[in-house]
């Protein structure tokens, strides 16, 4: 069985869209958790119809999907943001991938959604670099078998740099698979802040924390933009 953990935090405009979009591999029986890290906006009333289990853990990305791993009934675990649309048939697409490759985690190549042209560039440069690094982020949907999830140490508790850090991780067991199939995530933030403007802080943040910054204050740049 294929386990999708998706945390979630004051997303009820675009909750039941994103989960409805799972609908298919729930029929195929993969099952869909939903962790909420404390909304207050009626995220959970309304991700309760689409999905098959719904808790509550303390806020972060981190401790809301080691939360939803430790509830997880699947073989394979697949953590999903809130705001990002699986490709087709991805449960189809990952358990024949790891079966094939013998990998034991991976990740889907992303493209951005918005109207900026430059979003194209920021995700071909994304999937770029993973391929070269061996890095993943949540972004791209990051998966793993629940022995290695479990043999890696699931993710380190930090408040940013988590999806960095489990995948750092996990390299000590092998490389990624890296599928070409391409998963849809929302460019809000890069149009809110600004495109360039958040290519920038996200390099600046990668680069502070490979040379040793706490992810805390990390994290209070990343919240100011």
């Amino acid at each position: 069985m294929l386990s999708i953990i998706v945390p979630c935090l004051n997303e009820a405009e675009g909750i039941g869209n994103a989960l409805s979009a799972l609908a298919p591999l729930r029929v195929h029986g993969a099952e869909v958790i939903v962790v909420d890290g404390g909304s207050r906006d009626g995220t959970v009333e309304r991700a309760a119809p689409f999905a098959d289990t719904v808790i509550a853990a303390p806020r972060g990305r981190a401790s809301q999907m080691n939360a939803g791993a430790a509830r997880a009934r699947g073989e394979i675990l697949l953590f999903l943001h809130a705001d990002t649309l699986l490709p087709e048939a991805a449960d189809a697409l990952v358990v024949d991938g790891l079966n094939r490759s013998r990998r034991g985690w991976g990740r889907f190549d992303v493209a951005i959604s918005g109207r900026n042209p430059l979003l194209r560039v920021v995700a071909w440069l994304m999937n770029l670099r993973s391929r070269l690094t061996g890095i993943a982020t949540g972004d791209q949907a990051i998966f793993v078998t629940r022995s290695l999830f479990t043999a890696a140490g699931g993710y380190p508790e930090i408040p940013l740099m988590e999806d960095v850090a489990l995948s750092g991780r996990l390299k000590h067991f092998g490389p990624p698979l890296c599928l070409r199939h391409r998963l849809t995530t929302s460019g809000r933030r890069w149009e809110k802040h600004g495109v360039l403007r958040t290519i920038l802080l996200m390099w600046r943040l990668r680069l502070a924390y490979s040379l040793g910054a706490d992810p805390r204050k990390l994290a209070m740049r990343y919240d100011r933009g």
